[in-house]
């Protein structure tokens, strides 16, 4: 328990971003979990998918909910799967 003013304060503000950043990432598991499965199924809209996922991870990355090379490897191996799933539909 935080006994000093700015350590209740610290306390309140990191039970609010942590609430905040939980949400971030649970919005961004769902939609890497659909670009994910559209890729699997070559569906159409994968590549609409694809870009949503890079967009959210970038804010993700941006916000500081998870570091920037964590997103940008994922960002790498879902654009590498995509291209895979064209190239073997061609």
């Amino acid at each position: 328990m935080a006994n000093h003013k700015s350590a209740q304060k610290r306390n309140r503000q990191r039970i609010n971003i942590t609430a905040r950043h939980r949400a971030v990432k649970s919005r961004m598991r769902g939609i890497l979990k659909a670009a994910r499965a559209a890729v699997a199924e070559k569906s159409e809209t994968a590549d609409s998918a694809v870009k949503t996922a890079c967009v959210m991870l970038d804010q993700a990355a941006s916000k500081n909910v998870l570091p920037t090379k964590r997103a940008a490897r994922l960002k790498s191996r879902l654009e590498s799967h995509l291209h895979a799933s064209k190239q073997s539909a061609e």
